[in-house]
């Protein structure tokens, strides 16, 4: 009698131990084992779907938010990554720009080059027209460091065209504020590297060519410059305030900085998080804040007692210039997720995407989509690359659960070249997930250089908010510049007559009515 009901418990016990193993080895829930879950999910998914009606008002406000390097393997592992440091297994977590109703791909390549670069790329997707590799804001007639062919041959941003229309306009970045994304808004340069004077050659000074930082002050009237970029602001005998054994890189005498400020109301300028946390939007028109002599520095890195993140930067920005009737325009930038892929240092890149992330959600939260049209992409891709054998839930900066053929283990984010070449007498070093997830580590890579590479790939484009449905398809880069002029009505369609949004105080914010649909009743949406 006792063997029977031994006997007729065995399966039970062995399903149970089944059951908890699958948890155990693929970090599932138990909801995730029933056809329901994923039934309930789809339905959910397909009513939002049908529910998705164009926002055909024109857009009052711009927001281009751009992560530089940010392809598609950095958007699923940082999506991954951002799940992971919140406790989940990952890969189920969603992306605030992954939200966005309307998707596309950007064709990256610049006009003399397939593998393209920040600045080519910039003059692309910010003034609407591609260019050669290396140049700024001007067309491709102008070769990279031609002096003499700019003449005749700028075009303008659209953050340009949106200031020349009465709106306030920034730019937000994590690099230098004069570096090739954020320069791409205000300057016209045959190089992107003629950061200050100093940096101009011999052509470009007899042919009266003038530097990055020196038009950032002349060439459009910006309300907000957030970032680094100190350096090239102030002349060679003047000491940073942060580091005085560093100096300026101006050899023109010109303290840009003192500049800027002459003949405006409501100014401040800011180097530090004390200064920046004590600004108030409230009485300010106009600020600047450059946090480091050249890039901000890294998320991993970065003292929250010194200097403010990407996400603060952001809040400042759009409620300085979210005072203004008539609207505004904001670019931001992500741009040391560029700078840790080079270093082929995965884990600096995605740290930087999922603060990146972060700030479009603060954006979302000060902004309505009903009057807002929040873009977010990327310039180029990297040879990054994310996949190898691994669990539910495996560290995105762990290693893969098998060994490869010389019996070692191999990270699951890799590079396809770049300083992490570690091949020696035709061996590659043995690693562990202990290794592989430390600040400074550098994924293997197959090729040797002393940076890795851009990738040549599309990239993805998010939008939301007024006429965010013309993100479709395929397009070429520069049609991004294009649908975000056309919106909101500005130069070369400033004809455009689309009726602007409806006084909607009394409507719902989406992210209140976001909050609304998800207390429903999940049986609502069942099939």
């Amino acid at each position: 009698m006792a063997q029977t009901h031994k006997q007729a418990h065995e399966p039970l016990f062995i399903g149970l131990l089944i059951f908890i193993s699958l948890q155990q080895i693929l970090c599932v829930s138990d909801e995730e084992l029933h056809a329901s879950y994923w039934n309930n999910k789809g339905s959910q998914a397909l009513h939002a779907a049908l529910n998705v009606q164009p926002n055909l008002y024109q857009a009052k406000n711009l927001i281009l938010f751009l992560g530089d390097g940010m392809g598609i393997p950095t958007l699923t592992a940082a999506r991954i990554l951002k799940g992971q440091l919140a406790g989940k297994s990952g890969e189920e977590t969603s992306l605030v720009m992954d939200t966005f109703p309307h998707l596309a791909l950007s064709k990256t390549y610049n006009v003399d080059q397939q593998m393209p670069d920040s600045a080519g790329t910039a003059t692309a997707y910010l003034c609407g027209v591609k260019a050669n590799y290396g140049t700024l804001g001007v067309t491709a007639a102008v070769p990279r460091g031609n002096c003499s062919a700019i003449i005749g041959n700028e075009v303008q941003s659209v953050l340009h065209r949106a200031k020349k229309a009465g709106k306030s306009v920034g730019i937000v970045t994590t690099t230098r504020v004069q570096h090739a994304s954020p320069a791409g808004n205000y300057a016209h340069s045959a190089d992107r590297d003629w950061y200050a004077d100093s940096d101009l050659p011999t052509e470009a000074v007899q042919n009266g060519c003038r530097d990055i930082a020196y038009q950032m002050l002349h060439n459009t009237e910006i309300n907000v410059l957030l970032g680094g970029g100190r350096q090239y602001m102030f002349p060679t005998d003047m000491q940073d305030p942060e580091y005085p054994k560093t100096g300026g890189d101006r050899t023109d005498g010109k303290n840009l900085v003192v500049e800027w400020i002459k003949n405006k109301k409501n100014v401040k300028y800011v180097w530090n998080k004390a200064d920046f946390d004590a600004v108030n939007p409230a009485t300010t028109d106009f600020l600047m804040g450059l946090f480091e002599p050249k890039d901000c520095r890294y998320e991993l890195e970065r003292n929250p007692n010194t200097d403010p993140s990407l996400t603060e930067m952001v809040e400042k920005a759009i409620k300085i210039l979210s005072k203004n009737p008539k609207g505004f325009y904001l670019f931001v930038e992500g741009g040391r997720i560029d700078h840790g892929h080079h270093g082929g240092r995965a884990k600096r890149a995605l740290y930087e995407a999922v603060e990146f992330d972060r700030s479009i959600g603060r954006a979302a939260e000060l902004t309505s989509e009903l009057d807002t049209l929040t873009v977010v992409s990327a310039d180029h891709s990297h040879v990054f690359a994310f996949g190898g054998h691994s669990k539910r839930g495996n560290p995105v900066l762990g290693v893969s659960r098998s060994k490869a053929e010389d019996g070692k283990r191999y990270t699951t984010a890799v590079y396809g070249n770049g300083p992490g070449y570690q091949i020696v007498n035709g061996s590659r070093p043995d690693v562990n997930e202990s290794i592989s997830s430390h600040n400074d580590y550098r994924q293997q890579a197959p090729v040797p250089l002393d940076s890795e590479t851009h990738g040549i790939e599309d990239v993805a484009i998010f939008a939301k908010g007024p006429m965010s449905h013309l993100f479709h398809g395929v397009q070429e880069q520069s049609y991004i510049a294009h649908a975000m002029a056309f919106a909101a009505c500005l130069e070369p369609y400033d004809k455009c007559q689309i009726p602007p949004p409806p006084n909607h105080a009394g409507a719902i914010h989406p992210s209140l009515l976001f909050l609304l649909m998800s207390l429903l009743p999940l049986s609502l949406f069942s099939v």
